[in-house]
């Protein structure tokens, strides 16, 4: 007879989609049992998920308990120095080997996102699509699967960038000019265009955890 629950894998997909959806955000604390009862599997593939994501620290231990992992600011620099390097990479290897269809389909998410421009939970989730098709149109799988650690580690951020005031235009002006270096194969000021959209992104970030640890003061 076939087992009818999901496996490990699965459950440890969805337990890390319900973190990068901010269901579960830095600092709740994830118990086997309430998991298990919410996507309906039983304790053990979540037992092997939580072990498995705590590895990869995105969960901590707070004293018996396991927690969503959070970062300072120091992890966070270093995450964004790390994304913004592999991330031009993978502009610059998609500016020479991406195909016709490829940058079709990223002209046809930039135009599609601007009507997201005034929700930024629904333009983050196509902001991961958009750099998620970039990375494919490297055509490195190597390359592939670094950048899906990143982005990974990405979900421990309690808020997105994009809720800054005027920032989801920009992004996706930004967007717009990463692709057309992409359709012009040019590697140079496709990297750059990328590395750039980044580095405006982490500073949008700072200026919105300065203003929130601000407002903690008052």
């Amino acid at each position: 007879m076939t087992d009818p629950r999901p496996p490990a894998a699965d459950a440890y997909s969805m337990v890390l989609a319900a973190i990068d959806e901010g269901i579960y955000k830095p600092g709740d604390r994830l118990v086997e049992s309430e998991l298990a009862e919410r996507f309906g599997v039983s304790r053990t593939p979540i037992r092997e998920a939580l072990q498995r994501l705590e590895t990869q620290s995105l969960l901590t231990r707070d004293g018996r308990s396991l927690i969503v992992a959070s970062l300072d600011h120091n992890q966070l620099a270093e995450l964004y120095v790390v994304r913004a390097e592999l991330e031009g990479l993978a502009a610059r290897l998609a500016a020479r080997h991406a195909t016709v269809e490829e940058v079709r389909v990223l002209r046809d998410m930039v135009a599609s996102d601007r009507a997201l421009v005034d929700d930024p939970r629904a333009l983050s989730r196509a902001n991961r699509r958009f750099h998620k098709q970039i990375h494919l149109a490297s055509h490195n799988r190597f390359l592939v699967q670094q950048l899906d650690l990143v982005h990974r580690s990405m979900a421990l951020l309690a808020s997105t960038s994009l809720a800054a005031e005027g920032r989801g235009a920009a992004t996706l002006d930004e967007h717009g000019a990463i692709v057309e270096a992409i359709a012009r194969g040019d590697g140079d000021a496709s990297a750059q265009a990328l590395k750039a959209h980044i580095s405006r992104a982490f500073e949008t970030r700072l200026k919105l955890e300065s203003g929130d640890r601000e407002r903690q003061e008052e």
